[in-house]
C-alpha cells in the first residue's frame, strides 16, 4: 500500500499529502491495535490486584484469629 502510494503522490505532485495520508492511516491502526491490547489486559490487572489485596486481608487477619483462639 505504502508504495502504490507514494507511486501516486509522486505522479500527480502531491508527495507530501499522500505521506500524511499513510501516516494518518498508521497511526489509526496503531491506536486501534493499543486500545485492544488495553482492553484485553485490564481483566488480568483486575484479577492480579484482587490476589494482591485478598493477600494482604488474610495475612493482617490471620495473627488476629490466632490471638483470639489461644485467649479461648
Amino acid at each position: 500500500m505504502v508504495a502504490s502510494m507514494v507511486e501516486v503522490g509522486e505522479e500527480t505532485g502531491k508527495l507530501t499529502e499522500m505521506l500524511g495520508r499513510v501516516a494518518d492511516t498508521y497511526d489509526e491502526e496503531v491506536d486501534n491495535a493499543v486500545a485492544a491490547l488495553t482492553s484485553m489486559l485490564e481483566p488480568v490487572m483486575i484479577v492480579l490486584m484482587a490476589l494482591i489485596v485478598g493477600t494482604v486481608v488474610i495475612a493482617l487477619f490471620l495473627p488476629l484469629v490466632r490471638i483470639v483462639q489461644t485467649l479461648s
